[in-house]
């Protein structure tokens, strides 16, 4: 009896803990929602998995989940760019899950050329945009819309239809060009008109030589790598996105009114002596810009459908844009369409591809601006009742017509479009359990062609002056003629790589690349022209093919065509040991059709270090405040064969004057150019110090860059000394030049309370561009924009060369006392003695400053409250000039600009305005007058947003609805008195200079994203 109780309790104890056992070893259902603990936004595909199982699921798109599981267990929560989490059921049936995305930039996965990298692993300089971030600006091309948004890269947007930006990553290297390459999935490419804004996932710009470098010979200017958009894991979505804008000018060039005209026109005239002008039949006052400018209509659309499951995945994209321009009548129209196609064969194999469609249509500005500039405004626009056009005043009748006219005469004489087609189809094998092999072809083929016509004049009025009355004219010498061009542009790619990526034992990491690629690209391009001497062809389109006019009638033709190879094989290693030392080391050989086969081939590499100095054991006094440090450096060398044409090693003829002998003329052919046999590749060598920092809880990031990038042997051309003969134009390699610089960027990301979050980012940058020299025992300079723009040595790359003005001269005692030209009369310009010998001679031109901005910066705030959000961002540069090119013209009289209300007229009136005197050459000669600072601060977009709450919009089965209203480019401040501060830096050697440049307008746009 005695033993039976003793066992009762042990007994007893044994059931209770075989029922607890049992009740939590027991599957309970568990639900919960995951959000992002900083944005406060729901996260789905999140990972959910039960601990030590493969028991798992996924968040759906409203961040929920549920899952079955022992009472027991423990849930593991993982999401790219966040920190997993690990939280024990206990028996709970609702666990919401917060996940920090601390680690997000650092656990982001961008692109290093022939693979992908996380950001915390790089030892380069390379900074990524969100697609997200990129869809908020109202663009037909995507790289405008990171203007101010990443530091080292300069863009330059035009107002132009269609048009595409200028990029510059880290100055100017070269004295050719200084574009980047792009790589759209790994297609390398020249420029990306063909993709559509809404369809990016991640842009990453590789702006250190050490990036670059695995893309040989075409990487040298920096990549941008741009990913599109793929199908999330598991899910069929549908999204539409939709926006309307009307762009409007909001500053224009300030010139006189007709009263104003008549001022300072009458002054000039007295000035010269000269009788005064008869203004009675010159009543009008018009102000040409506002006619020929309008607001106009831009319209943006985006179809997206997407589908992923276990073995394939599926995109499909469609976008339409359409541009009216600020110009009257100016228009583009963009249509788009992609198609991505991956399929799992199994776990090993997969194959897939995509195919990009691309049609383009535009009607070009039949008007430059800069007639609405210099048209005289007494003139009105068309004669009451006949409705003729009035001509200009005879002063400028010959040079400057009708804008009104003009864009009348030309509108819908042109018709412009084009095809482009590109694609890749790939094979991918897994094999030996850490290799994977991949072969991609790509291919990209363009087709361009344009038709123009040009009609007859139309009849016009002459406004009666003096003795001369009103009268009618049609000028009867003018013929209708046809024009016509036909492009073709024909690029093939492959690339075969390799890739081992291991987690080896005790902390070690080793990831291998390897592979070979070839590029071929070959153009055709023809055009002609034809004037009927005899017949008029009619205006309509369907005849305006060459065909239309007899070939015995005057005619121009023209074809060229092109045809190059590269080939290239490379490697690159990275290594990390316990994720805080790291080592990424390139090499690659790449070979150029362009050189000459003894210099077709080079070879060239780069290597990184990096250093995770907060995960050291040392650090953790630190932790509080400093969240992760990480230090890194790296050097690169890489071949750049950017700017040089096919063949120049090579001597070509072109034809040359003509000989008469007897009865017979006979042709002459001379050199094109002198080649230089030994041409070859530029070298340019970069070094890369860095440091990234997060601080106060990851809220505050501060990333700091230093670089110094050497080009070697620039490629480019000149005429030898002593000749003014383009046929001894000399292409070589030719001198050193440097750019060193730093970027800053800042950020800081922050909740208030539960409902409201912000970030802050800004960027700045400062590159210095100097030539250390130009030629080996001569030294040579080179010329833009007629000598105004320089290249020499220890100088910036096209500086600005010119008079320096100190005042006007007031009167002859100013003359006497001050240096001056012979010719120079009082209310002349009065410019610096340079080199001091008493007299102002070319000798004293001297340097005035640069087109190119040393100064970049962006701002951008955004704001979360509940279901809205607002952004506000802004972007400048600073300490470059701008050469109002426009103000020197003086081949006719020209409307007056408000600055000549102020000019010299008697000692004293003015000391920087010269005399309203159109004879004094010595007063448009190129110097500091005709310079204005470029500094310049734009508000560049603000924008407010507002998404339907989810369990409103899910009950019609939609996932979110997002409305929004922006404005962007609302206001700059600057002192430039162009249409827009932007500095004009497509030509290298010849920037800076505003010559009627296309206003870059204020957009106000309303907009739907709708995802289903």
């Amino acid at each position: 009896m005695k033993g039976i109780f003793t066992k009762t309790p042990v007994l007893i104890a044994f059931c209770c803990l075989l029922f607890i056992t049992s009740v939590f070893a027991q599957n309970t259902t568990v639900t919960g929602v995951v959000t992002d603990g900083l944005a406060r936004v729901s996260l789905p595909g999140t990972s959910v998995v039960v601990k030590g199982t493969t028991n798992g699921t996924q968040t759906d798109v409203n961040g929920k989940y549920t899952i079955s599981a022992p009472a027991n267990a423990i849930l593991v929560f993982t999401s790219i760019g966040y920190d997993k989490q690990e939280i024990a059921i206990s028996g709970k049936t609702e666990i919401n899950v917060t996940l920090t995305s601390t680690t997000q930039q650092l656990n982001q996965v961008v692109v290093v050329g022939y693979g992908t990298q996380r950001k915390r692993d790089l030892t380069g300089a390379i900074s990524s945009v969100k697609g997200e971030d990129i869809s908020k600006f109202t663009v037909t091309n995507p790289i405008a819309a990171l203007q101010g948004n990443v530091a080292g890269l300069s863009i330059v947007n035009s107002g132009t239809p269609g048009a595409s930006p200028v990029v510059r990553i880290r100055g100017i290297a070269s004295t050719t060009t200084a574009d980047p390459l792009y790589v759209v999935d790994g297609l390398l490419q020249t420029n990306i008109d063909f993709l559509n804004p809404n369809d990016i996932e991640t842009i990453d710009l590789l702006k250190d030589a050490s990036s670059t470098a695995i893309y040989g010979l075409r990487g040298a200017n920096g990549v941008i790598a741009i990913t599109t958009k793929r199908a999330a894991k598991g899910k069929t979505t549908v999204s539409f996105q939709t926006n309307v804008g009307i762009q409007h000018v909001n500053n224009k060039i300030d010139v006189v009114d007709a009263n104003g005209f008549k001022k300072l026109y009458s002054a000039q005239l007295a000035n010269l002596n000269a009788a005064p002008f008869d203004y009675t039949n010159y009543t009008a006052n018009t102000n040409w810009q506002d006619l020929i400018l309008q607001n106009a209509v831009i319209n943006t659309n985006n179809l997206t459908v997407s589908n992923n499951n276990d073995k394939s995945t599926t995109v499909f994209n469609v976008g339409y844009s359409n541009q009216d321009g600020v110009v009257k009548y100016g228009n583009y129209k963009k249509y788009l369409v992609r198609l991505t196609e991956e399929i799992k064969l199994n776990n090993n194999i997969k194959v897939g591809g995509s195919v990009n469609g691309f049609r383009w249509t535009q009607d070009p500005t039949a008007v430059g601006l800069n007639a609405g500039v210099y048209a005289a405004p007494i003139v009105g626009v068309q004669q009451p009742g006949t409705g003729l056009y009035y001509t200009m005043p005879s002063f400028q009748r010959a040079q400057v017509g009708n804008p009104l006219y003009a864009i009348d005469r030309g509108r819908g004489n042109s018709i412009n479009g084009g095809y482009r087609i590109n694609g890749n189809v790939f094979a991918e094998v897994r094999f030996l359990k850490d290799f994977v092999f991949r072969s991609t072809f790509y291919t990209d083929l363009g087709f361009n062609n344009a038709r123009s016509y040009s009609g007859l004049p139309y009849t016009v009025v002459n406004l009666g002056e003096g003795t001369t009355p009103t009268a009618t004219f049609f000028d009867n010498t003018v013929r209708t003629s046809v024009s016509q061009s036909a492009n073709e542009y024909r690029n093939f790619q492959q690339d075969h790589v390799v890739t081992y990526d291991k987690d080896l034992a005790n902390g070690h990491r080793l990831s291998v690349t390897a592979g070979f690629t070839t590029f071929h690209t070959s153009s055709t391009l023809l055009s002609g022209s034809r004037t009927d001497t005899t017949l008029n062809v009619p205006f309509n389109s369907d005849l305006w093919y060459l065909n239309i006019i007899n070939a015995n009638n005057p005619v121009s033709n023209s074809g060229s065509g092109t045809l190059e190879t590269q080939a290239g094989g490379f490697a690159r290693a990275s290594y990390a040991y316990k994720n805080k030392y790291l080592v990424n080391a390139t090499i690659r050989r790449d070979g150029s059709s362009r050189f000459a086969p003894q210099n077709r081939w080079g070879t060239f590499g780069s290597v990184g270090l990096g250093w995770v100095a907060s995960d050291e054991d040392f650090f953790k006094k630190f932790a509080p405040a400093i969240d992760y440090m990480k230090f890194r450096a790296s050097f690169g060398k890489q071949g750049n064969q950017n700017g040089v044409q096919p063949n120049l090693y090579q001597q070509t003829l072109t034809t040359a004057s003509t000989a008469v002998f007897g009865d017979n003329v006979y042709p002459a052919i001379k050199y094109a150019y002198r080649p230089d046999s030994n041409l070859h590749w530029e070298t340019v060598t970069g070094i890369d110090v860095g440091m990234e920092l997060r601080l106060l809880r990851n809220r505050l990031t501060v990333d700091v860059g230093l670089y110094n990038k050497t080009s070697d042997g620039i490629l480019t051309s000149f005429v030898l000394p002593g000749s003014a003969d383009q046929s001894q134009r000399y292409y070589t390699n030719l001198g050193k030049v440097t750019n060193k610089g730093i970027e800053v960027n800042l950020g800081w990301s922050d909740n208030i309370g539960k409902d409201f979050s912000y970030r802050i980012n800004t960027n700045f940058s400062y590159n210095k561009n100097v030539v250390n020299s130009l030629g080996n025992s001569t030294e040579f300079k080179l010329l833009g924009n007629g000598g105004n723009n320089v290249t020499e040595s220890s100088q910036s790359i096209g500086y600005f060369y010119g008079y320096k003005q100190v005042g006007i001269y007031q009167s002859t005692a100013d003359l006497t006392n001050q240096p001056h030209f012979s010719n120079s009369l009082p209310g002349d310009i009065a410019y610096a003695d340079i080199n001091g010998d008493g007299q102002i001679t070319t000798a004293d031109r001297t340097y005035l400053g640069t087109p190119f901005p040393p100064y970049s910066y962006g701002l951008s705030v955004s704001l979360g409250y509940k279901g809205f959000d607002a952004l506000l961002s802004g972007q400048g540069v600073a300490g470059n000039k701008i050469w109002l090119q426009r103000r020197t013209a003086n081949f006719a009289v020209l409307n007056y600009e408000s600055n000549r209300l102020n000019a010299w007229t008697a000692p004293g009136t003015s000391n920087v305005e010269p005399i309203l005197d159109n004879s004094r050459g010595n007063n448009y000669l190129f110097s500091s007058y005709y310079l204005e600072p470029g500094d310049y601060f734009r508000l560049r977009n603000i924008q407010l947003g507002y998404s339907l709450p989810i369990n409103v919009v899910s009950k019609i089965g939609i996932q979110r609805i997002r409305v929004f209203v922006s404005g962007e480019n609302l206001k700059v401040w600057t002192k430039a008195t162009g249409y827009s501060p932007e500095p004009q830096l497509g030509d290298i050697l010849g920037a800076g200079a505003d010559n009627g440049t296309y206003p870059v307008p204020a957009i106000y746009t309303v907009g739907v994203n709708v995802t289903f």
